[in-house]
């Protein structure tokens, strides 16, 4: 969704929150501007071709394996009895497999796929067939597996008695439930008894989708969210078409569906450690740390907080979008996002003392946001996305506040100079922490101002000359280390140039003389030694 400036301020055409395919519901950027509906059609359709893909793979493979096969047969026919066995018991292995294989990826089962899966989720034995698929799974991977690799019997048995034992102890219906989901349950109970037989037959397909769901923990959060809608799907279908519930009742009892269900799935399906939300909603959080120095007037938020009135909500809109992650079920977040929604649009109307745009609204709704930081905002986004009643994000004013929120977020995360109509410099200047916008003056403060606003302005403009002459002492400390360099530098390369004009010399020193009274008859230089003589007297 492209977001514009003007007027110094944030514009978004009401057109952009919707789907981009032209079918009139809000759109939302984790479904790629498309709405729940419009989505599914597409994963679909990507998930369609891709079992085809798959299908056509797996009939290569096997084709080129029978090839491999038959050019190692010998002519000969005088092959042991031994050998001719193993053959036999390959020949055999490999047919089922193939068979396995071509059942799995078969026209009828991808046609029917869709319709199987809303089948099973009201069919009482839908856990048997969850085992039947895992199995088939299993003879997949033992296609690829050479005989001799396989497990012995001993080591199957055994893997099935810890798979069993695991499944007991990890049972949703025996462990221990929290208080919350206990009243959760009860409530859910005392709601279904308004239905009668409908409701039986709800209680008894949400026990058999929680079960389901255990069983599927493996899967990626995208297939369990596919798995969640279509179960969302099938009970609205049976409730308009099998039981004839009005549409107000349907949408109460799917409400109802989604906080029995989602409450004993939070913490599985919840920012999962298979996705990278934790790693997003870190980057958010030091995203909208880094932007703190970020003004309602950069922004131009139509909200003037020195009025108490609007100060007060515009606390009370802080506390609901932050209040947001402590729900468990994606309709009370939402709940969150537009009772913080409204307030906003309460502030601004205080303000204007004029009815709110939803021009006025996305600029204070990225303000909030700015100077809220919800924690884990990110994941609650994905959460919501992902296991919500589709219903209520197409249409209503719950999916139109979520819808905004989307682009609010959006926006932070490109968030540059020109979107606050700032010089780069400048922009670069407040997100490094080297400067901050200018403060209020003292002069222009009201009489009625806090005394604690004013001792805080204060204490930012003290601040702010404590950073300012810090910036100036680390320069010059920089600028004396360049000195230091330089002088160091200038110093080498004038003794380098000395030593290159004036080359030391060292010569190689002279014999040694010989002794006065040795017998050198080479050193004719010197006089003969004297010798003793000897006189008669």
């Amino acid at each position: 969704m492209s977001l514009k400036s003007e007027r110094r301020g944030i514009h978004v055409d009401q057109s952009e929150l919707l789907c981009k395919k032209g079918c009139g519901y809000y759109g939302n950027p984790g479904w790629q501007g498309f709405c729940s509906k419009c989505w599914r059609e597409e994963y679909q359709k990507a998930r369609q071709k891709q079992i085809q893909e798959d299908w056509e793979l797996a009939e290569r493979l096997q084709r080129e394996e029978e090839e491999a096969y038959a050019s190692t047969q010998h002519p000969q026919g005088a092959q042991s009895l031994t050998f001719s066995k193993f053959e036999e018991k390959k020949t055999n292995e490999k047919s089922r497999k193939v068979t396995t294989v071509k059942k799995f990826f078969g026209a009828s089962s991808r046609a029917g796929s869709k319709k199987a899966t809303q089948e099973t989720s009201l069919n009482p034995g839908q856990l048997g067939k969850e085992r039947g698929a895992d199995n088939l799974l299993r003879d997949l991977k033992e296609i690829f597996t050479p005989p001799w690799e396989l497990p012995s019997p001993t080591e199957v048995l055994a893997g099935k008695l810890r798979e069993v034992q695991e499944a007991k102890a990890a049972s949703p219906i025996s462990r221990q439930v929290s208080i919350e989901t206990d009243r959760v349950s009860k409530d859910f109970c005392d709601f279904l008894k308004t239905y009668h037989k409908p409701g039986q037959e709800i209680y008894k397909q949400c026990k058999l989708f929680l079960e389901a769901m255990h069983h599927k923990r493996d899967l990626s959060i995208e297939e369990q969210s596919e798995y969640t809608q279509d179960f969302y799907q099938n009970v609205a279908d049976k409730l308009h078409a099998r039981w004839k519930v009005s549409p107000e009742k349907v949408e109460m009892a799917m409400d109802q569906i989604e906080k029995y269900i989602m409450t004993r799935l939070y913490k599985y399906v919840f920012c999962p450690e298979t996705t990278e939300d934790e790693k997003k909603d870190l980057a958010v959080q030091k995203r909208i740390r880094a932007l703190h120095w970020v003004t309602p007037q950069m922004l131009c938020v139509p909200v003037n907080e020195e009025i108490p009135e609007v100060s007060d909500v515009v606390v009370k809109a802080i506390t609901d979008i932050i209040e947001m992650d402590s729900k468990r079920v994606p309709r009370d977040k939402l709940a969150c996002i537009t009772s913080c929604s409204k307030h906003i649009f309460t502030a601004i109307r205080t303000t204007k003392n004029e009815p709110a745009s939803a021009d006025d609204f996305l600029p204070t709704l990225i303000y909030i946001v700015l100077k809220g930081n919800p924690p884990r905002l990110q994941s609650n986004i994905q959460y919501i996305t992902r296991f919500c009643n589709p219903s209520r994000l197409m249409t209503g004013e719950d999916g139109y506040y979520f819808t905004n929120l989307c682009c609010a977020v959006a926006f932070i995360e490109k968030l540059d100079a020109q979107s606050l109509n700032l010089s780069q410099e400048d922009f670069d200047r407040y997100m490094s922490g080297q400067a901050s916008p200018k403060k209020q003056e003292p002069e222009s403060w009201s009489a009625d101002m806090c005394v604690g606003v004013r001792q805080m302005y204060r204490n930012l403009d003290l601040l702010s000359q404590l950073n300012e002459r810090q910036e100036r002492i680390v320069s010059e400390a920089k600028k004396l280390e360049r000195d230091l360099i330089d002088w160091t530098d200038g110093v080498a390369k004038e003794v380098q140039e000395i030593v290159e004009k004036y080359p030391l010399e060292i010569k190689p020193p002279n014999p040694a003389l010989a002794a006065i009274d040795s017998e050198n008859v080479e050193n004719d230089k010197l006089p003969p030694p004297l010798q003793p003589q000897v006189y008669a007297g």
